[in-house]
């Protein structure tokens, strides 16, 4: 008999006790947990919890009436580790999800925690293991007034060619959604165009914090206070700079792309990433970890010719399963008298999500002072525009959350 810590020997303090028609309650899919015996043993040490099978494999949808759901993935299927993937991607926020991996390593079980579990196990997994993680779990929805935290969304932005004005949309998006989202759903511009980028230019924040003053930190890089140390925009936007200097495309690495992208998702409700427009091993791991990819482009036949070759690549690296948005920037009437958006759809082979029209007045003015478009010139139709590009873009991602802490 495994002798638990004292706490698993007491009974559910009183300000952790629920009615029984308000229990906490716990699923699991058969085989994670173990058997019945052991569920058993389990329920006798949270008298407070309802232990309830949810079938021999993750439900279609997630079950809203449960606070914890324990699964299980083979870590050595490429296969089911991606769908457990892009399955914690949609994780309600007041659900915490455990997931069991068997034959698991490193790689495995850092990926998945990043991507929104709540914890990972390696199988085979011991009662007090188990016990322990739910444990921490009720402590924390109790510490959390029930709500658990969720990680932040990243938007990874593509170009379609060079001066397409991606970065320029990537800063306009960022303040216009900082300035109307909660106090809690920070929005952070994060340039890793480690040659060319400008956006803490954009924004006016040219002593910003760079990738490259990061780097040194390594493999801790995910730990990194950036809510604490990311200049901040008068909008309310936060950003992560480009080096000042140019630098070589393999200044970073995979490993640190992941670690970068942990660390801005526990900081930040929404990070818009503005990417080269070059492949490289860690742009391909960054493209894997965002959760929705957006093409800019603009409309001319090689920019047209661009956005299939980036469709194609994306395609064949499997990158195609999140969702895709279609940009064309700075359409203006001349563009179309030699080229139709019609005719660059049916060359592309799919229809442009948003057009964002030319006004490179207000534009290059709001660049030059380092505003939001709409301290140029309120109500235009580019800010109506880039308005609905980023409330699209946000989806859900600043709706009321609970204030980002470090556990």
């Amino acid at each position: 008999m495994i002798e638990f810590p004292r706490v698993f020997k007491q009974s559910a303090p009183p300000e952790r006790k629920r009615m029984a028609a308000n229990a906490w309650r716990l699923g699991y899919v058969d085989g994670a947990v173990g058997d019945a015996e052991l569920v058993a043993r389990l329920a006798a040490l949270f008298p407070d919890v309802v232990f309830e099978s949810v079938g021999a494999a993750w439900p279609d949808s997630w079950p809203s009436q449960l606070d914890i759901l324990i699964v299980s993935v083979d870590g050595a299927s490429p296969a089911e580790c991606e769908c457990t993937l892009r399955r914690l991607r949609t994780r309600p926020p007041a659900l915490h999800v455990v997931v069991v991996v068997r034959r698991a390593n490193t790689i495995d079980t850092r990926v998945i925690a990043r991507y929104g579990a709540s914890d990972v196990l390696a199988a085979p997994v011991s009662e007090a293991a188990l016990a322990l993680s739910i444990e921490r779990l009720l402590a924390r929805d109790i510490t959390l007034g029930g709500a658990a935290r969720r990680p932040g969304q990243m938007v990874a932005l593509l170009k379609a060619g060079g001066g397409v004005g991606a970065t320029s949309l990537a800063v306009q998006i960022a303040a216009l959604l900082a300035a109307k989202a909660p106090p809690a759903a920070q929005v952070c511009v994060a340039d890793l165009d480690l040659q060319f980028g400008t956006a803490a230019l954009y924004f006016d924040l040219q002593d910003a914090l760079t990738i490259t003053d990061c780097l040194p930190v390594g493999d801790v890089l995910d730990e990194t206070q950036f809510a604490t140390v990311l200049a901040t925009h008068k909008s309310g936007a936060r950003v992560l700079a480009a080096p000042r200097q140019l630098t070589a495309l393999d200044a970073l690495s995979p490993q640190l792309a992941e670690s970068l992208i942990s660390g801005l998702r526990s900081d930040f409700a929404l990070t818009i990433m503005d990417l080269p427009s070059v492949w490289t091993p860690w742009t391909y791991r960054s493209l894997q970890l965002a959760d929705r990819i957006v093409i800019v482009t603009q409309l001319s036949v090689p920019h047209v010719h661009f956005v299939r070759r980036q469709l194609a690549v994306l395609a064949l690296q499997k990158l195609d399963d999140r969702p895709i948005v279609l940009v064309c920037n700075g359409l203006s009437t001349e563009q179309q008298k030699s080229i139709s958006v019609k005719a660059a759809q049916r060359a592309i082979g799919r229809d442009f999500d948003f057009v964002v029209p030319e006004d490179r007045p207000t534009m290059i003015a709001a660049i030059n002072q380092g505003v939001g478009i709409s301290s140029i010139r309120r109500a235009t139709k580019l800010e109506k525009a880039i308005d609905l590009l980023a409330d699209a873009l946000a989806a859900d991602a600043l709706a009321e959350v609970p204030a980002r802490t470090r556990g």
